[in-house]
C-alpha cells in the first residue's frame, strides 16, 4: 500500500472557543455569541441579540461587549452591501471579523431556517473552522478601490451618453461615425458636433474640422454631414455634450484620488538609487525597488492605471493568497473542479471578482498585440482553441506573474521573448514529423549528415 498523501490544515481552519456570528439584513442583524458553558464543561452557550440596529453607534456598542466577552472571531455573511457597515465597525473596535460568502455558510437541508438559527450556525461553523473567509482588503486598499470603481462606473455612463449622441445623429441622418474609424471618441468628431449644435450647417466648413488622419477623409466627412440636423437637435446634442464635459472632468479627478490615496499606502513605495523611500520613490528603470504601480507596468499589456486598478481590487499584500492558483480561482479566471476516481470533468465558470477579471482581461488584449512571450502565448492558443480561451489563458498567466511581482517588492519582469516556444522545440522529432508527411505523399527524401546534424 501506498503511503498516505499528508495534506496539512488551512490557514483559515481553526477552532476556537469564543466566537460571533451575525444574519445581516438591510436594517437590522442578529447576533449570535457562542461561549464555553461555566456550568458544563465542554458544553457551549449561545447568546441571541435579535434586530439589533445597522447603525453605527449600536454596532459600536455590540463591538465593545463583544471585546469583554473576549470573543475570538466574528464572522459575518456577506449579503448585497449591507455587510459593509458590520465589517467597518468591528473592525475598527479591534475584532477579528471575517466575511464568508453564503455558498460557504448554507444551512442543513431539512432545518428550520429562521435568522436566530441562521445566526446560531454560522457561530457553531466558525468555532469549528468550517468557514473560508472571503477577502477583504485594508481600509487604505478600500479607499484606492473606491475611487477606481467610481472611475469606472463614469466610463461607462461618458460611453452611454456618447452612443445616446450618435442615436441622435443617426436621427438627423449625420453618418460621421460611419466615416470616422473611432466613432464619437475622435476629438475632431466632438468638434464637428458641437459646431452642428451651434448652428453651423455647411458640410464643407464642418469638414475642415477634422484633425490628423481625418484630414484625408474631408471629402467623405462632407458628404456624411450632409443631413437634416435640425434645431432641437442642436439642443439634445448641447446637453449631451455637456455631460460627456463633466464626466470627462470627474473621470481625471477620480484618477487624481486613486493615484493620491495608493501614494500613501507604504506598501506601494518603491526605492531610488539613492536610497530614498516614500511616495513618488522607485518610478525610474533604473530604481533597484520599482513602486508597486510601476513594478506591474512593465508586464506587457499593463499601463500604471490599469496596475492601479489590479493592486486597488486584490491589494498589496499576497499572504491574502497562498498562492498564484488562489488568486486566480478568487478572480473567476478558472474554472472550479470536478474530478471523481479517473473521471476530470469541466467544472463550472466561477463569477469571482468581475472588477479585477475585467482589468486582467483588458490587460490580455494589450498583451495580444505585442511581439512578446504573452503576444505569442495568445497567438499560439488563438490559432488552436479561439481568441476567448486564448484571452482568458494570457489573462491567467499576466495575474501570476502579478502575485509573484507583489509578494517580492524586489522582483522585476523579465520577458521570455516571441522565440521562447520555437527555441524549445525538438529540432529531430520536427524533422521526422515532416519526412514522415512528405513519405505519405511518396516523396524520397535523403538527409545528408551535415543537414542532420543541424
Amino acid at each position: 500500500m501506498r503511503k498516505p498523501q499528508v495534506v496539512p490544515d488551512e490557514d483559515h481552519e481553526v477552532m476556537y472557543e469564543r466566537v460571533a456570528a451575525v444574519d445581516v439584513a438591510k436594517a437590522s442583524g442578529v447576533v449570535c455569541l457562542r461561549t464555553p458553558d461555566p456550568a458544563r464543561p465542554g458544553r457551549f452557550v449561545n447568546r441571541i441579540w435579535d434586530n439589533v440596529p445597522a447603525t453605527r453607534a449600536q454596532i459600536a456598542g455590540l463591538g465593545r461587549e463583544l471585546l469583554r466577552c473576549q470573543v475570538q472571531m466574528v464572522t459575518l455573511e456577506s449579503t448585497s452591501d449591507y455587510w459593509r457597515i458590520w465589517y467597518y465597525v468591528l473592525e475598527t473596535a479591534g475584532l477579528a471579523v471575517q466575511l464568508v460568502s453564503p455558498s460557504q455558510a448554507k444551512n442543513l437541508k431539512g432545518r428550520p431556517k429562521t435568522d436566530k438559527l441562521d445566526a446560531m450556525w454560522l457561530a457553531r461553523l466558525t468555532q469549528q473552522g468550517m468557514l473560508r473567509p472571503s477577502f477583504v482588503p485594508p481600509a487604505a486598499i478600500r479607499r484606492v478601490r473606491d475611487f477606481t470603481r467610481a472611475r469606472q462606473d463614469l466610463v461607462a455612463e461618458r460611453t452611454r451618453c456618447l452612443q445616446r449622441l450618435e442615436k441622435l445623429l443617426e436621427d438627423a441622418m449625420i453618418k460621421i461615425t460611419s466615416v470616422a474609424a473611432d466613432g464619437m471618441k475622435a476629438k475632431s468628431v466632438v468638434a464637428m458636433v458641437a459646431a452642428l449644435a451651434a448652428g453651423e450647417r455647411d458640410p464643407r466648413t464642418l469638414a475642415d474640422l477634422a484633425k490628423g488622419p481625418l484630414r484625408a477623409k474631408r471629402d467623405a466627412l462632407a458628404e456624411a454631414l450632409d443631413g437634416m440636423f435640425d434645431s432641437h437637435h442642436g439642443v439634445i446634442a448641447r446637453m449631451l455634450l455637456g455631460q460627456v464635459a463633466f464626466l470627462e472632468q470627474q473621470i481625471t479627478r477620480m484618477e487624481d484620488q486613486a493615484i493620491a490615496a495608493l501614494a500613501e499606502v507604504p506598501g506601494s513605495w518603491g526605492v531610488d538609487a539613492s536610497g530614498q523611500t516614500g511616495p513618488g520613490c522607485g518610478v525610474t528603470p533604473g530604481s533597484p525597488v520599482l513602486a508597486a504601480a510601476h513594478r506591474l507596468a512593465e508586464i506587457p499589456g499593463i499601463s500604471v492605471w490599469l496596475a492601479i486598478v489590479i493592486i486597488a481590487e486584490i491589494g498589496l499584500n499576497m499572504a491574502a493568497f497562498p498562492t498564484p492558483a488562489h488568486l486566480v480561482s478568487w478572480m473567476g479566471l478558472c474554472r472550479s473542479a470536478a474530478q471523481s476516481g479517473t473521471r476530470h470533468g469541466k467544472g463550472k465558470p466561477k463569477k469571482g471578482n468581475s472588477y479585477a477579471r475585467a482589468a486582467a482581461g483588458q490587460a490580455a488584449i494589450g498583451a495580444a498585440r505585442t511581439a512578446t512571450f504573452l503576444g505569442e502565448r495568445y497567438a499560439r492558443i488563438a490559432r488552436r482553441r479561439g481568441k476567448a480561451i486564448a484571452q482568458a489563458a494570457v489573462a491567467r498567466s499576466i495575474m501570476i506573474i502579478v502575485w509573484h511581482l507583489l509578494a517580492d517588492p524586489a522582483a522585476r519582469y523579465r520577458d521570455l521573448g516571441p522565440d521562447f516556444y520555437a527555441s524549445r522545440i525538438n529540432r529531430d522529432k520536427k524533422i521526422r514529423n515532416h519526412l514522415r508527411g512528405l513519405q505519405a505523399l511518396g516523396v524520397t527524401v535523403t538527409i545528408t549528415d551535415d543537414e542532420q546534424a543541424a
